[in-house]
């Protein structure tokens, strides 16, 4: 018999990964020793997304009550009403903040924690933006830096380094209409990357300085760590679809057959093909499908991808940390399932480069501990460790739809060189 339980039970956590490609409900248990057990999971494909945005409402709401139900279904939850969000998009934009106060009692309370981030986060922000996350660095007390819990500590004087991320308040405040449509409520908004990070960066690879790169569908996200702490995240408006868009064309093939082909024959790097092999490429209208090596899909595959890992690179020099990550890039989300990408980005970005998966959960592991669901995990783990300081933002304004133009490169240009010579 299966026993259906209620969500108003303080022990189970909602995540909701809503995504380019795909919307993904997940369903969590707080055991008594501070793990999470993920009790079920629910996956749709995702209509009225593009890059991170809400291009469609009714669509999105849609695609959202479906991964709910199934969620529900698979968990045995009959009434989930409460979830964590994970946005992204390129409207999200990050900042590092000082903030300092005086210490009136001369020993650092809870308060005067909470008076200096606030004090931190006082920046100048467009009209149009409000700020997502406020994160702790480190302090300093009466000059003495690099402290990490000041609570309890003697001095006069309380300075803090934050990380501040913001986002566009009318896209956030589609995110939540969309998702209160469904008769939910938001518990809160977390940026993907951080939710990831969660879910497949060991502490470790935090303290050397690790680059966490999220490659969706329609956007590429990354976070910094060093010393401990986040100190830089960035959204690209390309992924795995432009990858897609890249085999249609050069194949001349419809896009699903093309998204077919990436998913199960895609290689980045031509030494991780061991054999070669044809393959079956469907033509657009009644022409007859045709047979083409697979070798041919490197030369297209490979220069979308790393002209995704020269941005990355870049963007980690313009952030101050190049020859600072001593623990190297790890790659997940969906598009970063390909062949050969590991080699491919240690050879562009000439850093030692792991695929990271999904960790520190129970329950279900085989169904979900695979790079395109660190996101979804990472909600849950980033709610039980952070949900009592999430608030729940309730604004709701005009449907802005933003569409972010294709960035170049010099792999982009080795791409359309290589289409016309070969194809």
């Amino acid at each position: 018999m299966n026993i259906r339980h209620d969500q108003n039970a303080s022990d189970v956590v909602v995540g909701l990964d809503i995504g380019t490609s795909k919307i993904a409900a997940i369903v969590g248990k707080l055991t008594n020793n501070g793990q999470v057990e993920v009790l079920g999971i629910g996956t749709y494909p995702s209509v009225g997304m593009k890059k991170g945005v809400v291009v469609n409402i009714e669509a999105t709401v849609d695609s959202i009550r479906e991964a709910v139900t199934r969620a529900e279904n698979t968990s045995g939850i009959s009434n989930i009403k409460r979830v964590l969000v994970g946005v992204s998009g390129s409207h999200i934009q990050s900042i590092n903040s000082h903030g300092t106060v005086a210490i009136p009692n001369k020993e650092v309370s809870h308060e005067d924690i909470d008076r200096v981030m606030q004090n931190a986060q006082t920046i100048k922000l467009p009209s149009s933006d409000q700020i997502l996350h406020v994160m702790p660095q480190s302090y300093t007390i009466d000059g003495q830096e690099g402290i990490r819990e000041p609570l309890g500590m003697s001095g006069v004087r309380l300075e803090a380094n934050a990380h501040i991320v913001t986002g566009s308040a009318s896209a956030l405040s589609n995110i939540t209409k969309c998702v209160e449509r469904c008769g939910l409520e938001v518990d809160g908004l977390v940026l993907e990357q951080l939710a990831s990070s969660d879910a497949v960066l060991s502490e470790d690879e935090k303290e050397l300085g690790v680059c966490l790169v999220d490659i969706g569908a329609g956007t590429t996200d990354i976070a910094i760590y060093h010393e401990g702490a986040i100190c830089h995240t960035h959204v690209f408006p390309v992924g795995g679809d432009q990858v897609t868009g890249d085999i249609a064309y050069a194949l001349r093939t419809p896009t699903q057959a093309a998204n077919d082909i990436k998913v199960k024959y895609a290689c980045a790097h031509p030494q991780a093909m061991h054999e070669d092999e044809d393959i079956e490429v469907p033509s657009v209208g009644d022409r007859v499908a045709r047979c083409l090596s697979r070798k041919s899909l490197v030369g297209v595959v490979g220069p979308r991808y790393a002209e995704i890992f020269e941005m990355v690179e870049e963007e980690i020099s313009k952030a101050g940390y190049a020859n600072k990550l001593a623990a190297g890039v790890v790659l997940t989300g969906g598009s970063s399932q390909v062949q050969g990408l590991v080699e491919l980005a240690e050879e562009t970005m000439s850093m030692q480069v792991r695929m990271g998966f999904p960790m520190g959960i129970t329950g279900m592991l085989q169904d979900v501990c695979h790079p395109e669901y660190a996101t979804t995990v990472g909600l849950l783990l980033y709610a039980r460790d952070n949900l009592e300081n999430i608030e729940t933002i309730q604004p709701h304004q005009e449907i802005q739809v933003f569409e972010p133009e294709q960035p170049k490169s010099s792999a982009a240009s080795r791409f359309f060189n290589y289409l016309k010579d070969k194809f």
